[in-house]
């Protein structure tokens, strides 16, 4: 039988006791169900970025020739970016 969740005083909370224990001892995952929110999007921030001209015109140039927006090709740069940090090997 699984451990009783504890009750959270906020998402805070929340995230940092599932970052220090293990969900199956909480959880049965035998029993759970996959759910999708179609419509849920996640939330965005609005920031202000400046770059060099010739620069944002080279990711226009490549965003055109994808056939998507450049501020969406910019995300995806970005993205494929972080993924490479996270899943580098730590050198001794």
């Amino acid at each position: 039988m699984p451990k009783p969740i504890p009750e959270f005083k906020n998402e805070d909370e929340e995230r940092q006791f599932w970052a220090e224990h293990d969900s199956t001892e909480y959880l049965d995952w035998d029993r759970s169900e996959r759910v999708v929110f179609p419509k849920l999007k996640p939330s965005t921030k609005t920031i202000s970025l400046r770059m060099p001209e010739s620069m944002l015109n080279q990711i226009r140039v490549l965003a055109n020739k994808r056939d998507v927006p450049y501020q969406s090709l910019i995300k995806i740069f970005l993205q494929e970016r972080i993924d490479d940090e996270f899943h580098k090997q730590p050198t001794p």
